[in-house]
């Protein structure tokens, strides 16, 4: 035997957060989003994020009962009704919200296994198949009306930028322009704060960039993916953003496209799911800058305004095939025998 196998102990450690406790901790870091939310839609953004929760926690279990399996208390079920609460337009009825959730819950995670055998995010799966299924529904947005009674609908920032795009004026050069001439001004400052149309959870960008940095001090969520998924974007946005206003290279408008629609939701706390990422720093940067040129290719070229959700899912998708390609090193050593 010219080689022998060097064997040595595992470095396995235990980490001190458990599954439920990363749960709830990302869960606190969404709570003063979905607060902005109910203050600026009303107490029926409030209705829409419990009926999410309960319909998914419900789903979970049912699901656990039938399987023995006690999993409602690891607090999965309660983020991915959250998540799917926060996805809804305001407007939505009720019964979107149910199939949403009770979709997620028993297709796109007990399907495959349960928490951790999952491919693909499940709220994000819930929201997508409600899109698509009820896009009438999915798409009655509500103008920000706080301590007011009155309920006013509007299109998002995005949607009035992808109707308006078809019968654009010359003098148009950049998004903020295209608004103000479609009647719908609004400022970076109203996007980054979130007085804005919107999903539920999705207009604050400040408090999602707020709860998104401690999840990265805490090391729940990835830098690599963070870091990744935003810079492309933000590249590919910056060089070729300003072709559809007639501009040229280098002169898109990165502040609007940063701020409007689901990204920060997206990028800090659905890209970042543990079990639907790839497990190898290399892994994650080639996972997140392939979110990033996904989310600028649907949100300029796509039909629909928004591209967050589908491409996240898009990337899921490829997780195993990175996790092959991008394999951590294995552990321990050949040696050669000394010769004799």
């Amino acid at each position: 035997m010219k080689d022998k196998l060097l064997v040595t102990s595992s470095p396995q450690f235990h980490h001190p957060q458990s599954t439920a406790s990363i749960m709830w901790t990302v869960s606190l870091c969404l709570l003063p989003a979905g607060v902005w939310g109910i203050y600026i839609f009303g107490m029926r953004a409030l209705l829409v994020t419990l009926t999410a929760i309960v319909a998914s926690v419900g789903t979970e279990a049912l699901l656990g009962l039938i399987n023995k399996d006690k999993t409602i208390f690891d607090g999965s079920a309660f983020l991915t009704g959250l998540l799917i609460g926060y996805n809804m337009p305001p407007a939505v009825p009720l019964y979107v919200i149910v199939f949403a959730s009770v979709f997620a819950i028993t297709v796109a995670k007990w399907t495959f296994g349960g928490l951790g055998a999952n491919w693909m995010n499940p709220a994000l799966a819930g929201r997508v198949f409600v899109f698509f299924s009820w896009t009438s529904g999915m798409t009655r947005w509500t103008l920000p009306h706080p301590g007011s009674a009155d309920v006013i609908t509007g299109p998002t920032p995005l949607g009035s930028i992808k109707s308006g795009l078809m019968t654009m004026a010359d003098t148009i050069t950049g998004p903020m322009d295209l608004l103000a001439a479609e009647g719908v001004p609004v400022s970076y400052m109203d996007l980054f704060l979130g007085r804005i149309p919107g999903s539920i959870g999705e207009v604050s960008a400040l408090l999602l960039i707020l709860g998104g940095l401690f999840l990265l001090i805490r090391k729940i969520a990835n830098w690599e993916i963070v870091a990744s998924y935003l810079g492309s974007f933000v590249l590919l946005v910056w060089v070729f953003g300003g072709f559809r206003y007639g501009q040229g290279l280098f002169s898109g408008d990165v502040l609007f496209q940063l701020f409007s629609g689901g990204l920060m939701l997206g990028v800090f706390f659905m890209a970042t799911d543990m079990v639907t990422s790839p497990l190898t720093s290399k892994g994650m940067l080639v996972y997140g800058v392939g979110c990033g040129f996904m989310t600028y290719l649907l949100r300029f070229f796509g039909s629909v305004p928004e591209g967050v959700s589908l491409a996240i899912i898009f990337m899921n998708i490829f997780v195993p095939l990175i996790n092959r390609a991008f394999q951590p090193d294995k552990f321990g050593k050949l040696i050669e025998e000394e010769a004799k």
